[in-house]
């Protein structure tokens, strides 16, 4: 299956953005901590640069706890402001604001000896589609500033918010690029539901993530077999059929609805109940 996708709005998005960055101090990127690279749109860098910058790994209650810490080194050693948070439950929300102030450190002092007082920073908050952008900020703000959704494509204008008096945040949409460099990137993405699941064969997106899985390599074998009691030995075709039979997704006849199986795997890595899953290693 060939993943791609790159609407005609998101042009118009990131034209958008282009105009904004000259407003803008800080840009705050926000990745999936699952797949920080893939979720990584490398646009940004070109759009950020001469920018103070923060990376912040989002969904990391669903990310495998080993390879946080070592992603967290990883953007450390490129000089980059780094924080883990779960924008859902709060966690290192906390962090934030005293990294915004690490982050633009510079800036602050530039104000201090020009005589600028009490300018806020202005920071753009970018990332891809289904990130958790707008659940982000309203974690942040601690009210419903910004719109949320389960989908990509919810937010679909910029959007400014202000949290106290220092410090502004600019909402954008969700932004992909018009290639992806190879296909395990869109592959990851589609996995995570970054990818409009409508041009999405399911049945093959799962099979693509049981083969990801049943890899040793990986150190996630074992985790389909004890969620479902089904074996991991079988081709993945037959497993998705396993899955559908235990599960009682079936069509008339008793027969295993593979569709609805396979949509249900999928859903049940992206909400973490397979376990806490990292799709790269730096």
């Amino acid at each position: 299956m060939n993943y791609q996708w790159f609407p005609g709005h998101m042009t118009k998005a990131f034209r958008m953005m282009q105009e904004d960055i000259k407003l803008i101090d800080l840009v705050i990127e926000l990745l999936d901590a699952r797949a920080p690279l893939a979720s990584r749109n490398p646009d940004i860098d070109t759009l950020a640069a001469g920018k103070a910058r923060m990376i912040l790994l989002n969904k990391a209650d669903l990310a495998d706890e080993k390879l946080n810490e070592k992603w967290i080194s990883y953007f450390l050693e490129k000089g980059l402001t780094v924080v883990l948070i779960n924008s859902r439950d709060g966690n290192g929300i906390k962090k934030i604001l005293p990294a915004v102030q690490e982050a633009c450190r510079e800036k602050l002092e530039r104000d201090r000896k020009r005589g600028i007082k009490n300018r806020p920073v202005r920071a753009m908050v970018a990332g891809i589609p289904n990130v958790g952008k707008s659940t982000f900020i309203n974690s942040l703000a601690g009210r419903a500033a910004a719109k949320t959704g389960n989908k990509p494509g919810v937010t679909k204008g910029k959007q400014w918010i202000r949290l106290n008096k220092n410090i502004e945040l600019l909402d954008t949409p969700g932004v992909l690029w018009p290639k992806f460099e190879d296909q395990d990137t869109g592959r990851r993405l589609a996995f995570l539901g970054s990818i409009n699941d409508e041009i999405i064969d399911k049945r093959e997106l799962a099979c693509e993530l049981i083969d990801f899985m049943k890899d040793e390599g990986n150190g996630y074998a074992g985790l389909i077999n004890s969620k479902y009691g089904v074996s991991e030995d079988n081709v993945d075709h037959q497993v998705i059929s396993d899955i559908a039979m235990v599960r009682k997704c079936l069509i008339k006849g008793g027969e295993p609805d593979i569709d609805r199986a396979s949509g249900m795997f999928i859903d049940d890595f992206r909400s973490g109940k397979l376990g806490r899953i990292t799709l790269e290693k730096p």
